[in-house]
């Protein structure tokens, strides 16, 4: 059999073997095929990078992500499923970035939260993501050039916005550069695995509301001690055997903890929204959103105005939400994202409308919608 194997054949390859080791040697084949392309596929890329370099152009182009996956997902036709072709090609795809200039990227931490499992599923397991202990930090280290990349909570489809991330892009340059949404899903993790030796419970206090009912159904009376992150609380529940933790399950491997339960939210929908941060504009894939920043004047009938522009363009408005401006009493920062790129005409022109009404409006970045 040759060494390389002929994609059209497979079929008839597969259909022609009658035994398990005739398969066994095609499975064979087919591997190193797959190593070859993927070989040359990085060989590409680092061409693609000289370009890049050549151009002044960034190396991560989101846009273009958005669309290969995508066009994979229509012409894929089984049995690898749609969650498993995203996981592979996104690692695919970060190798060859990686081949063309290593990207690193913040993320809160610590290793194994929430947000870094969101960090690796965006922009794959072989980026370089490093660790810090606050959003702040992670919007500092990417001002400061030191990451390329920072990637922050910004809501929760439970317990609404992170608040501390909407009020930092005020004070911030930065643009967001792409979304990602991350189902959550919370395990009870333990050293024994049993649920009767627990006498603490260690958590966010986000993921213990997000808990509530089933906490209050098995263990009403353990004493719960709030962290600043699932993966603290995963190393807290490592110390003792009395204690445990809430946390992911990618969490319980990092620590050598066991389940006590799986799946304990009240929600089975629970997804949180991460924004990734950076200072790249994003080109259009005709799904984006765009996020605007604005402050009212402080007039009656003020935010009726900013957004009547909206409704007239007929612009889908998919969020909206106010924070107190903190140079000035009872006045408000609003957020809005809506459907459509900057570049877009009409987006472009009712945004303009917008910032007639207003006193202060800032574009945060227009990037592919994924949500």
């Amino acid at each position: 059999m040759d060494d390389l194997v002929n994609i059209k054949n497979i079929k008839n390859l597969v259909k022609s073997s009658v035994n398990i080791e005739e398969l066994r040697e095609l499975i064979d084949a087919i591997d190193l095929s797959l190593i070859s392309m993927i070989n040359q596929r990085l060989n590409v890329a680092v061409q693609i990078g000289a370009i890049k370099a050549t151009e002044g152009r960034h190396v991560l182009d989101k846009a273009r992500e958005v669309k290969v996956i995508n066009r994979l997902i229509e012409l894929n036709e089984g049995p690898l499923t749609k969650d498993l072709l995203i996981k592979i090609f996104t690692d695919i795809i970060s190798e060859a970035r990686n081949v063309q200039s290593p990207v690193k990227v913040a993320y809160l931490g610590p290793e194994a939260t929430y947000t870094h499992m969101a960090a690796m599923n965006c922009f794959g397991r072989s980026t370089k993501f490093i660790s810090q202990s606050s959003i702040k930090d992670v919007f500092t280290e990417v001002e400061k050039k030191i990451c390329d990349y920072g990637v922050v909570p910004v809501e929760n489809s439970i317990e609404g916005s992170v608040n501390y991330t909407l009020d930092l892009f005020f004070e911030s340059s930065l643009k967001i550069c792409s979304e990602k949404y991350q189902p959550i899903s919370h395990d009870l993790l333990s050293l024994t695995g049993k649920i009767n030796n627990i006498k603490e419970i260690y958590s966010h206090p986000q993921s213990f509301g997000q808990c509530r009912k089933w906490l209050g159904k098995y263990c009403p009376d353990v004493k719960q001690i709030e962290c600043s992150s699932n993966s603290k609380a995963a190393q807290m529940a490592k110390a003792y055997e009395g204690r445990a933790a809430i946390a992911s399950s990618e969490a319980g491997k990092l620590y050598g903890l066991k389940v006590v339960a799986s799946g304990i939210e009240d929600y089975l929908k629970n997804t949180t929204r991460f924004l990734v941060i950076g200072r790249d504009k994003t080109s259009p894939t005709g799904c984006d959103k765009t996020s605007v920043m604005f402050v009212t004047h402080h007039v009656p009938g003020a935010l009726y105005k900013v957004l009547a522009p909206v409704a007239d363009a007929g612009i889908n408005m998919e969020k909206l939400e106010s924070r107190p401006a903190k140079y000035e009493n009872w006045n408000y920062f609003f957020f809005i994202d809506l459907h459509g790129h900057i570049m877009d005409p009409i987006v472009k022109e009712t945004i303009n409308k917008m910032k007639n009404q207003c006193r202060y409006l800032k574009i945060l970045g227009a990037y592919p919608s994924t949500g």
